[in-house]
């Protein structure tokens, strides 16, 4: 990382993000979440460098304060990839730094979980960066697949492993090997993305699902997140291990407790109810001249 991107990345004196000296990211940051906008649009928001850069500040924060992270594009593109100029001089050296692959393992760790709002092209390492993310939504005119052997290159940040997981072995080959480029319906129809929105409509619909998250205990999204990413071979045990740890915060006590309650209240409001409808019941009855 530069040095002007370690001197951004650190927190304020009040514990948020500073974005002093950030060019290529549109930051928002509020209580519970952190939005990042890529911001290159006469690029098709390429990723660079420098965006790489700002997005380790970014990771470097919240890393330190989990916080959900949506990232989106700007000017109805996600990003279009990696920056083709720069990606043109890269050597060998270069490739062994893992520039992109990097900034991509270090987002999909990231304690709390990560939204890609996507629209417009979502190609090469901007396809990468997505599937990174924990949650992928999209408008109709998105476009994601990795064009790079086309460019005499291979997706080497993510793409070459995370989406056969994603969307089996034959859909990934066909993007990987063929070229083929997903529409908006294809990423839905093979899971690649969940959701469909307007682009008017799409940050409002990453906000929703950020609010469903914040909605849940925050120490248990975390664990939980560690847990399913945990290989094949931890399992139980780190199951057993993360839920010993939960089983003693207070968060499970406070909110099995409030749960208990409104069971409780619910019960006793339902018993109330079938009180009242078996007096009126027998009002009615005795009113029209049958017998209680």
């Amino acid at each position: 990382m530069n040095g002007q991107a370690s001197e951004t990345g650190q927190a304020s004196a009040n514990g948020h993000l500073s974005t002093r000296g950030f060019s290529t990211l549109l930051v928002e940051e509020r209580e519970d979440r952190v939005v990042v906008l890529l911001n290159r649009p006469d690029v098709r928001n390429a990723i660079d460098q420098q965006m790489v850069d700002e997005l380790h500040a970014v990771c470097a924060v919240l890393e330190k304060d989990p916080k959900v992270l949506i990232i989106a594009g700007t000017e109805g593109v996600f990003a279009s990839g990696a920056d083709i100029a720069q990606l043109r001089e890269r050597r060998r050296d270069d490739a062994l730094q893992g520039i992109n692959s990097t900034i991509f393992v270090r987002i999909a760790k990231l304690p709390m979980p990560v939204i890609a709002a996507l629209d417009g092209y979502c190609l090469g390492g901007g396809a990468e960066l997505a599937y990174a993310a924990d949650f992928r939504i999209a408008t109709p005119a998105v476009r994601i697949g990795n064009p790079e052997t086309g460019l005499g290159i291979l997706a080497a940040a993510g793409a070459s492993w995370r989406l056969k997981e994603l969307v089996g072995e034959p859909v990934a080959k066909e993007i990987l090997l063929a070229g083929r480029v997903l529409k908006a319906e294809e990423a839905l129809g093979v899971n690649l993305v969940t959701e469909l929105h307007e682009p008017a409509e799409l940050m409002d619909a990453a906000h929703r699902l950020a609010d469903r998250i914040a909605r849940q205990d925050p120490l248990a999204v975390r664990i939980t997140k560690s847990v399913f990413h945990a290989p094949a071979e931890a399992h139980p045990v780190i199951d057993q291990l993360a839920q010993g740890i939960l089983f003693e915060s207070q968060a499970k006590f406070d909110r099995m407790q409030a749960f208990l309650d409104r069971k409780s209240t619910d019960r006793k409001s339902t018993d109330t109810k079938s009180t009242d409808t078996k007096y009126t019941d027998r009002l009615s009855s005795t009113t029209d001249g049958t017998k209680p």
